[in-house]
């Protein structure tokens, strides 16, 4: 008689990816929205670099192929947070109401925004610019839809849990509301491809609007963050990464209104176009120094930390983003005023935002893919 056996099941501890999980079915159990600020991360880079004022070669072709990264990263995680509702709705069904988490709602907006504006910016090098307004106007909307609603419930949320409270005050709280700030950029790069006329004339101006709107809500969560700073009263060693996230607002601030006194012409008349121009010329100019100075702040909070160590988060990539939105604004201040020590700071802001993407990269692939450990939410050990 022939019997006939099934091969053994490949223990765990063999696997390349997930090799902690019992089943990699639990890889969705933990799929929080902070996850999607590695596709910002990954994304700005293409952003930043094809906007740098020194282009050398194959930096446009190694932008397209991040911002190929960065789309395709985005489609794993919208996936991935679709099979996570619809298997572990019990902790899907948290998020929101945590007082770090449910901050983050503003990165999976924010991340439509980046890959959709890279789109456009560079993807079209590779897919054509048809395929690429299509594809950016699309993800454009739906970010500015969700960052829209993430930027008005969320805090409504966190004050209704009494969560906004000064001992738990961190730079986290600016996520939901700079949303608007990225629409802000990225319907600027939309703009020249806007239908002329009424339609082109709403995008500036909704756009203006959106970043006044950012500008607005900053004002009101960095006072916070900077009071329990000069309290003394530092945040645990996990969430020093997150200091970073203040410099968004101000880099992205820079971005957009420059990106979109640029275009202004296509919609009012020069003089009009000139004197908005000229506001993000000085907006950049104003807000360079306390930049810089958060820059300061921010490299001593994360180097004394590391000293006496960092231990690997989600928080790591802090270290993207809002840098390369620096790099962004600058850029386009080099643009606008030929300023050398602008596109100094571009630069040097880049190459800064690639180190912190390495940092970032290095910490999650080791703890998410190989072994998985930050993919099992805790609950299902007990």
């Amino acid at each position: 008689m022939l019997v006939v056996t099934r091969p053994a099941a490949r223990p765990a501890a063999h696997r390349v990816l997930f090799r902690d999980l019992p089943d990699r079915r639990v890889a969705y159990s933990n799929i929080t929205p902070n996850w999607f600020a590695s596709v910002m991360g990954t994304g700005i880079i293409a952003n930043a670099a094809v906007s740098l004022p020194v282009q050398v070669p194959g930096l446009r072709t190694a932008a397209a192929a991040v911002w190929a990264l960065a789309t395709v990263l985005l489609v794993v995680l919208v996936a991935s947070t679709a099979a996570h509702w619809v298997r572990y709705p019990h902790f899907a069904r948290r998020h929101h109401r945590d007082p770090v988490i449910g901050n983050f709602y503003g990165a999976m907006a924010m991340a439509l925004l980046t890959v959709g504006t890279g789109a456009v910016l560079v993807g079209r090098d590779w897919i054509g610019l048809t395929a690429a307004l299509a594809i950016g106007t699309a993800l454009w909307a739906a970010g500015t839809l969700l960052g829209i609603v993430f930027a008005v419930v969320i805090p409504v949320l966190m004050a209704k849990g009494g969560h906004y409270t000064a001992d738990r005050a961190f730079a986290g709280w600016l996520m939901p509301v700079v949303s608007p700030m990225v629409t802000a950029a990225g319907g600027a790069v939309l703009l020249p491809y806007s239908p002329d006329g009424a339609v082109r004339a709403a995008l500036l101006w909704f756009c203006y609007g959106c970043a006044g709107f950012s500008v607005l809500a900053s004002v009101v969560v960095i006072p916070a963050v900077v009071a329990r700073l000069v309290r003394r009263d530092v945040w645990p060693a996990a969430m020093v990464p997150t200091v970073w996230i203040m410099l968004g607002p101000m880099g992205q601030s820079i971005t957009a209104v420059n990106s979109l006194g640029a275009d202004a012409h296509l919609v009012v008349g020069s003089g009009a176009a000139h004197a908005l121009i000229r506001f993000g010329i000085g907006y950049g100019w104003v807000v360079t120094a306390p930049l810089l100075a958060w820059t300061a702040v921010a490299l001593v909070l994360t180097a004394r930390t590391a000293a006496t160590g960092l231990p690997y988060a989600l928080t790591w990539w802090s270290f993207t983003f809002p840098i390369g939105t620096c790099a962004t604004g600058f850029s386009a201040m080099a643009t606008h005023t030929g300023a050398p020590a602008y596109s100094i700071l571009s630069i040097g802001y880049f190459l800064a935002l690639v180190t912190g993407w390495v940092v970032a990269a290095r910490g999650t692939v080791p703890h998410a893919l190989m072994s998985g450990h930050l993919l099992r939410h805790p609950d299902l050990a007990r």
